[in-house]
């Protein structure tokens, strides 16, 4: 059912069952590609298959057959998909098609230790149906009981496949010149960044910088498993910095750790393969949870979304590059009419948006600080819930607060306050935020600082506010407009 308490409305989510990492994300004849981890007999984790979904503007998702499931050689975990455009495989008789690289997990049958190894397999008719490899697992490396999440690309510079794998507390970098024969190349992490947790799902991709295409650095994604000591549980860092086609170089210090999510809510992301060279964008995605709570989120016949897809970019700023992220344009289409204000003085104990009421909408607002102390924006708010989205001037912070969004005590963990730091620009602070039936995400500036959050308010707490404290802030633009559900074609819901 696409109208269940909670369901969302314009955030890709399994039609039943279990959900987690997004894998296998391949554009390839005018289609964006979603696997993603799942399990189809319940709403936790269990025996991993690959779920598949189809879109041709990133927004309107059509659910697929399942495509992997569990096999001789175990669970079908993580991993990539590509497209073979020189038929480097073999597998298609000279024409062109994908190639999945996934993970195979099982126990080793001398040890009954846990055992992961990378595996193949290809779609010759535009990834509907799927034929996994003869010649199974295609990597093995005993010396790593945490072995997965196989990200392949091709480096045209050296003219090969290059795969970057987790394998425990850092990531292994493998070539191939046909996807089956891998060879070691170099590894990355080791005093590197944080180590609160398991090394997973890794990427690697080249961005410009500043759009100049003669001006580029390398970004490695690595997200990082739950670990019981540490609150935050799991999340993704990153770092920037230079790759040859064999090892990667970080620019920052080893002890810099830099998260690309001041939320809870964006684990295992990886970006989309082969976008077109006319598109130019590095798009990624996702799984909005958190592996604290995720089995016991508060919803029933489904569990988990992914993220909105954005776009990432790196900007320079005061001498320093950062990655930045930004929703992607598609989403536009969603938007209705807009509620407007402008060049407004906001004081404490008034509310502009008293008269509204909304489940799902974005708000885009700029401010410029004046003397408040904090402001900002509550949403679904009633008497009783709110999640408010605020900048607090002395520690140059906005954050998220969801201790009282809603259905917060599933978990000990759930409830709490999410900041990040976020410098504002002569004065102003754009903010954009994007509220769904269970999530907020807030995007601020250009988008170099991003909070994702999960919210589980009831269907009748859709109220809004601004608000400042200890002072006034000045309101140069606010534009708050309501959103179409994607799960409604012509005006008609979907059944």
């Amino acid at each position: 059912m696409t109208n269940e308490l909670y369901r969302p409305q314009f955030h890709f989510s399994p039609q039943q069952n279990w959900m987690n990492d997004p894998n296998g994300l391949v554009y390839f004849h005018g289609e964006y590609h979603l696997f993603y981890q799942y399990h189809p007999h319940g709403t936790t984790w269990g025996p991993m298959h690959w779920g598949h979904a189809i879109s041709k503007d990133l927004v309107h998702w059509e659910h697929a057959p399942i495509t992997l499931e569990p096999d001789e050689h175990g669970q079908i975990f993580s991993g990539s998909a590509v497209v073979d455009w020189q038929d480097t495989t073999g597998f298609f008789n000279g024409e062109v098609g994908l190639v999945a690289i996934f993970t195979h997990h099982d126990q080793d049958p001398d040890s009954d230790l846990p055992r992961e190894r990378q595996s193949l397999a290809y779609s010759s008719d535009s990834g509907r149906t799927w034929t996994k490899y003869s010649g199974n697992p295609v990597l093995t490396d005993s010396r790593f009981p945490d072995f997965r999440d196989p990200k392949v690309f091709w480096h045209t510079q050296t003219n090969q496949w290059v795969m970057i794998l987790a394998s425990g507390q850092t990531v292994s970098i493998y070539h191939s010149a046909n996807l089956k024969d891998w060879s070691f190349a170099s590894q990355f992490g080791d005093g590197e960044g944080a180590h609160v947790g398991v090394w997973e799902c890794p990427d690697l991709f080249e961005l410009a910088i500043d759009g100049d295409p003669a001006r580029t650095k390398w970004v490695m994604l690595v997200s990082i498993g739950n670990s019981p000591e540490h609150r935050e549980g799991s999340r993704t860092q990153y770092f920037i910095g230079d790759f040859d086609g064999t090892a990667f170089k970080n620019d920052a210090s080893p002890e810099t750790v830099q998260w690309l999510d001041g939320g809870r809510d964006n684990y295992a992301g990886v970006s989309w393969s082969d976008i077109p060279a006319k598109d130019g964008r590095r798009i990624y995605i996702g799984w909005m949870s958190n592996w604290k709570y995720a089995q016991v989120t508060p919803t029933e016949s489904w569990r988990s979304a992914m993220t909105m897809p954005r776009s990432l970019a790196l900007i320079s700023r005061k001498d320093q590059i950062i990655l930045v992220q930004q929703p992607v344009h598609e989403l536009n289409h969603l938007k209705l009419g807009t509620y407007k204000w402008n060049e407004t003085i906001v004081e404490p104990g008034q509310n502009l948006l008293s008269k509204l009421d909304l489940p799902y909408f974005v708000i885009e607002a700029e401010f410029e600080l004046q003397t408040a102390a904090e402001f900002g924006l509550k949403v679904r708010t009633s008497d009783f819930s709110e999640t408010v989205v605020g900048y607090e001037m002395e520690k140059q912070e906005i954050f998220v607060d969801r201790s009282r969004s809603g259905e917060v005590s599933f978990h000990a963990d759930f409830s709490g306050r999410h900041a990040v730091k976020a410098e504002t620009s002569d004065g102003r602070l754009k903010l954009q935020i994007w509220v769904d039936t269970s999530s907020i995400e807030v995007f601020a500036g250009e988008g170099e600082a991003v909070i994702t959050d999960l919210i589980f308010p009831g269907e009748e707490e859709q109220g809004l506010e601004i608000y400042a404290l200890h002072g006034t802030v000045k309101l140069i633009s606010l534009n708050i407009t309501p959103l179409k559900s994607i799960w409604t074609y012509n005006g008609v819901p979907a059944k």
